[in-house]
């Protein structure tokens, strides 16, 4: 008996797993490291559960205030991030209630339990989810989604700090610091980042910001640093300062993943802009105190069925060079914004259909085009940020992942740009020079076979001749704690792999090796070792030329380091 329910359980699942995500495709390939393809971690959001209201409805199964909130609070912590906090997906499949009512209580469990080949996690039989928790959650999922607040201008205001006004900051650099080789490193889970001196390796300061920060973007002068956190909360911080710290704050949502900087001539440290998950808009700021000057919705309609979307979150956002603009990407929509900030209470917002679920990307070495990830929809956007329009729609698979790309010229195809995946080894690299190099430009003139997918930045550098690429969300450990390295002049033989992870010599925990960084001279390159709160992480500094161990970096104080943005690097779009 105990084994015919067995078989049942699996055939269920299987059969409900078909439904869900169609017949077993590409998706299940195996690459070297593991089934990888599709997949994607459950997500958290940083809104607080409690914020959003309840939305117990009579058409849903019968569900407790008790079990509700139970319900919503493992939503906002697994699973918002990826099928969006209204359910109406991104890179998870949407799970609205005209979906999920159809299926039924039973049908969702097995779903839940086993996860899918899409690379749902499967909560329940590994032991993420309890039994109750699993059934709480497939009635919870056919009740409306509970709404989080807004967040406009009064919101953002009453969070809005500035602990040293312009008039009182250093009108010289006050320290003795190579500000250009800083690196600013996020310390993910202890919600601060790091400054280090990338000459000495040691520790300027470690900053207090939001959880988890995402990036690190300096201004055009090089002189402030803006960080952003998951929570959307945005700190500046003054290079010049005997010690380097915040001199202003402000929380522009309850979610977000970008921020960014004016630097066209004329506009240099002028504004600032940055773009929240939650609410779906971005706000333009005052770029010397963070004042929030204009807010615009990112609600619409998608470019392809042109439905209704309340959710678009706002991806990568970039400065242009060309003109006085930011490009804004609209994930869900699949639209790219080009808003002109030369009228600021009249904004001129031009609207560029690209392809769905656009996420992060970078610019060519020209700095005139941008190449931006449409990453569930396995495509690469080009923008001609000169001509204001879409160049170009690249294929690319699965679930490219490029961060922001790298620049190099290929011995054969002239310049490239390039990125790998999550869903697999593929390292796409694309022509980019449609004037000497016009018969490959915005094609996939290469695709290089890595260590395998999980795969999250790619990078080189214009002094280098090594292309480095990550896997810490590979699920195997030797390839996840490491790193491959092609020869950019020799790509045909195929890479050789780091061992940066037993290179740092850490204890117990995950080591996961994550975003190489080069320094300003472009002769080292950074990476961090990730493992838990709790455990000891690192970073690695490797010699470009010999790629050979030069420093291990270890800090009580450097808790989970994820991200690096070297400062001169990042100011000047160098990758």
């Amino acid at each position: 008996m105990k084994k015919n329910k067995h078989l049942y359980a699996s055939l269920l699942s299987a059969a409900i797993i078909l439904a869900i995500n169609g017949p077993l495709n590409a998706a299940t390939e195996k690459h070297p490291g593991g089934e990888v393809s599709g997949s994607y971690e459950g997500a958290p959001t940083t809104i607080d559960p409690g914020q959003a209201k309840n939305m117990i409805t009579s058409e849903g199964p019968l569900m407790t205030v008790e079990e509700f909130e139970v319900g919503k609070k493992i939503y906002f912590e697994r699973c918002a991030g990826c099928h969006g906090v209204l359910r109406k997906g991104a890179t998870g499949k949407p799970l609205t209630t005209d979906i999920t009512r159809p299926k039924g209580t039973d049908f969702l469990k097995v779903f839940i339990n086993f996860g899918s080949p899409a690379g749902m996690p499967n909560w329940g039989s590994s032991g993420e989810l309890t039994e109750k928790e699993v059934d709480i959650m497939a009635r919870y999922l056919q009740h409306e989604p509970p709404v989080p607040p807004e967040w406009g201008l009064a919101e953002m205001k009453n969070t809005w700090k500035v602990q040293v006004p312009p008039e009182k900051r250093p009108t010289k650099k006050m320290n003795n610091y190579n500000i250009s080789n800083i690196f600013s490193v996020t310390l993910r889970d202890s919600g601060q980042i790091a400054l280090l001196d990338g000459d000495t390796y040691k520790i300027i300061n470690i900053v207090n910001t939001g959880y988890a920060v995402h990036i690190t973007r300096p201004s055009a002068s090089g002189r402030y640093l803006f960080v952003i956190g998951r929570d959307a909360k945005i700190n500046m911080i003054d290079l010049w300062m005997e010690t380097p710290d915040s001199v202003a704050e402000i929380k522009v949502g309850l979610e977000a993943r970008s921020v960014e900087t004016s630097k066209f001539k004329g506009y240099e440290d002028k504004y600032a802009i940055a773009g929240s998950y939650w609410p779906p808009q971005y706000v333009i700021m005052d770029a010397s105190t963070l004042e929030p000057v204009k807010i615009a919705s990112t609600r619409g309609m998608t470019h392809d069925t042109q439905e209704y979307h309340p959710e678009p979150r706002v991806a990568a956002i970039v400065a242009s060079h060309k003109h006085p603009e930011f490009i804004v990407n609209i994930k869900e929509t699949g639209k790219i914004l080009l808003v002109n900030y030369e009228d600021i209470d009249n904004l001129s917002v031009t609207t560029i259909s690209a392809s769905r679920f656009l996420h992060d990307g970078g610019w060519d070495k020209t700095h005139r085009y941008f190449l931006t990830a449409a990453n569930k929809s396995n495509k690469v956007a080009v923008i001609d940020s000169k001509d204001r329009e879409l160049e170009a729609l690249v294929d690319v698979k699965e679930i490219p992942h490029p961060g922001r790309g790298a620049n190099f010229d290929h011995p054969k195809y002239g310049p490239v740009w390039a990125t790998s995946a999550l869903g697999n080894a593929d390292v796409t690299l694309i022509g980019t020079d449609p004037e000497n190099h016009k018969q490959n430009a915005w094609k996939a003139v290469q695709i290089l076979q890595g260590q395998g997918g999980g795969s999250l930045f790619i990078k080189t550098h214009p002094k280098s001749k090594n292309l480095y690429v990550d896997t810490p969300l590979n699920p195997a450990e030797p390839i996840s704690q490491s790193v491959a390295v092609f020869d950019i002049q020799n790509l045909e033989k195929g890479y050789k792999v780091l061992p940066i992870a037993e290179w740092a010599a850490l204890g117990k925990g995950p080591k996961r090796v994550v975003q190489p960084e080069f320094n300003k001279e472009g002769t080292e390159v950074w990476f961090s070792v990730w493992s838990g709160k709790e455990e000891e992480s690192a970073l690695v500094v490797v010699d470009d030329k010999t790629l050979k161990l030069k420093k291990v970096i270890k800090d009580k104080r450097l808790i989970t380091p994820t991200g690096k943005f070297n400062v001169y690097n990042t100011q000047n779009d160098i990758y």
